[in-house]
């Protein structure tokens, strides 16, 4: 093959090719006699592997370090691993589509676009007026758009519908909201918190992902957008639940 056929190959451009190769990315390959650079399923399969690596955002020095970890493998083995990543990606766009046939045939709302099982949490939601629930469905469709893989958020919605349809939430939120202007040592912070992380069930800790909640990330932006003792409150249910999902998972704390 040759540069313009590779690159059509792989899906980039000739200029980008020779880039990967004036900076020691993508080796030289052997030249015929004419002067013309003869690519092999080598070349191209080493190409299409640097093109996954920078799509999904790793820089050009991380994908030199991936590459030459790889430098020892079967080109076999390489094939079989591209073709679990184009299969991983076919079904990350198929499960966005199926996330948008949804959208589009829902009615719209205030909160939207949300997914189907975020709507369908939301929607099972008694009204209120409190200012603080109305925060909280405000982060649950930032987490909805930032947090990617819908099957895992589905499997948290799902937990979360008893805690929100439970009778004394409304009562938990209305006492959040008291704390709107009151000061960080507000004696009503502690017992506010402890009864906010005894309501959280068993089963929400279950389909928490890893190391959240945490106070860092989306959780410190979280934390931001409060007033002081209401953020003292939050902050203090972050840690209190990372205490119990280590718990229960079998981890020291």
């Amino acid at each position: 093959m040759r540069i313009g056929e590779i690159a059509a190959l792989v899906g980039v451009t000739s200029r980008a090719v020779r880039h990967y190769h004036h900076i020691g990315l993508l080796p030289e390959p052997a030249r015929r006699a004419n002067g013309y650079r003869a690519y092999t399923v080598r070349d191209a399969v080493l190409l299409a592997r640097i093109r996954r690596l920078t799509e999904i955002g790793l820089s050009l020095d991380e994908v030199r370090d991936v590459l030459a970890d790889d430098a020892g493998r079967e080109l076999v083995e390489v094939l079989g691993e591209l073709d679990a990543d184009l299969a991983r990606q076919e079904r990350e766009i198929r499960e966005r589509r199926e996330v948008l046939a949804a959208l589009l045939e829902a009615p719209p709302t205030s909160d939207g676009p949300l997914s189907p099982a975020l709507a369908a949490l939301l929607e099972s939601v008694p009204a209120t007026g409190s200012p603080a629930a109305a925060k909280d469905r405000e982060h649950l469709a930032l987490l909805d758009t930032a947090g990617g893989g819908a099957g895992a958020g589905a499997e948290l919605y799902a937990a979360l519908r008893p805690l929100a349809e439970a009778p004394g939430v409304a009562a938990l939120y209305e006492r959040l909201d008291e704390l709107a202007g009151a000061a960080v040592d507000d004696p009503r912070i502690a017992p506010l918190a402890a009864e906010l992380v005894a309501a959280v069930p068993d089963e929400v800790l279950a389909v928490i992902p890893d190391g959240e909640p945490s106070p860092t990330g989306f959780g410190r932006a979280l934390l931001e957008d409060y007033p002081p003792a209401q953020r003292e409150v939050v902050r203090r249910v972050m840690e209190a639940l990372a205490v119990r999902v280590r718990a229960t998972r079998g981890r020291s704390v």
